[in-house]
């Protein structure tokens, strides 16, 4: 079998844009995989058509091989866009196989673990109206979700003032947890907006209300100030989901400097580099909680990274697409109120309906943008 080309769909997906690639063969058969950074996709876009180049006429079941390939071929290591694009040609790769041998990804992965995997989901934002929020944290536990997500407040206006932010972080954690008893999980992003004396108060003031995870209180660029906040709180920690390689995981990793390994499959070159890093992670006692605020088909591969890992916590639940877009997909993972269903489907168990899919050409927004009350950009 021969790759024979590929073909990048965008799809619009609330006002944000999902980027899928196709793979296809000289005997019919076809891998889908999603570039998982949803800012700047030209140079994803741009990135593909160079990996594309080196793909055409290969054998798509060599996937370690190709990994390298693509990974090392231009000299200077991928890192982000380069890893993403990776990302989405590995997982279409693996998809090829499953097909191929009639089998499942988890199959290839080393075979499943566990019957399902755990998941969580977004809260959203409305924090304005703190009833209605708190009220919906209640149905979403009343409907069976054990493990809800939520974001550190910012004002309405896109000013992020970080003392006023930290404070009603605090509050709201708080009163989330009032509101849902104590056996809820609750995991409180910070969104890497926070410098470290506020990410450290904050951690610190919550930690009598048990959060399961406190998401990114850091920017990803200076990971050495996770060993400041490492040593003076005691607030589990999780971070990755901006990571590409293994080799920034090894820098938390192997310092015990986090609890969760935010791997994001679409963005950390895809299921070959993710088991990897997941082999680290276990060394080193580190759980996943797999990143996915995307489409369909990283929920899809993320499902087979954790249905083969042992050291597996949870699986974040994207916003289902809308119905127009939802109707493409001829086959997706099954998510029920906490957990993600097992797939007996080979390959990674997504596909999509190419002819209607074209039709759509969607150019994915820059991300909001946040400002200090001073108008200095902050991270949103």
């Amino acid at each position: 079998m021969k790759i024979t080309g590929w073909e990048v769909l965008t799809l619009p997906d609330h006002g944000d844009s999902m980027m899928l690639l196709v793979l296809d063969t000289d005997e019919g058969l076809h891998g889908i995989g999603e570039v998982g950074i949803r800012s700047r996709q030209k140079a994803a876009a741009g990135a593909i058509d160079h990996l594309g180049e080196l793909l055409v006429g290969e054998d798509p079941a060599r996937i370690e091989h190709l990994w390298q390939v693509m990974f090392r071929r231009g000299f200077f290591p991928a890192d982000r866009f380069v890893s993403a694009a990776i990302a989405a040609v590995d997982v279409a790769l693996w998809d090829i196989k499953g097909k191929a041998l009639g089998v499942p990804v988890y199959e290839l992965l080393g075979g499943r673990v566990r019957d399902h995997v755990p998941a969580y989901i977004h809260l959203g934002d409305g924090y304005d109206d703190r009833e209605r929020f708190l009220a919906k944290a209640r149905d979403l536990v009343a409907e069976g979700w054990g493990h809800l997500r939520f974001a550190v407040p910012h004002a309405p206006d896109g000013v992020l003032d970080q003392r006023a932010s930290m404070r009603a972080g605090i509050e709201l954690f708080h009163q989330v947890r009032a509101a849902v008893g104590d056996e809820v999980e609750l995991i409180l992003d910070v969104h890497t907006r926070l410098d470290p004396p506020e990410a450290l108060t904050l951690c610190r003031e919550i930690e009598a209300a048990r959060p399961y995870f406190v998401e990114d209180p850091l920017r990803s660029e200076g990971l050495d100030a996770y060993r400041m906040l490492r040593s003076r709180t005691a607030a589990p920690l999780a971070a990755g989901e901006q990571f590409g390689s293994k080799w920034e995981f090894q820098r938390l990793v192997e310092a015990d400097l986090i609890d969760y390994a935010r791997v994001d499959v679409g963005v950390a070159a895809g299921l070959t580099e993710a088991k990897k890093i997941a082999a680290m992670c276990e060394a080193h006692y580190v759980k996943l909680a797999t990143h996915n605020p995307l489409g369909p088909v990283t929920a899809a591969s993320s499902l087979h990274l954790n249905l083969a890992c042992p050291n597996v916590a949870i699986q974040e639940h994207q916003e289902q697409p809308e119905p127009e877009i939802d109707a493409l997909f001829t086959a997706r993972p099954k998510i029920h109120a906490g957990r993600v269903e097992i797939s007996e489907i080979p390959g990674i168990g997504v596909d999509i309906d190419r002819d209607a899919a074209r039709r759509y050409r969607a150019v994915a927004a820059e991300r909001p943008h946040l400002r200090s009350s001073d108008g200095a950009f902050t991270n949103w």
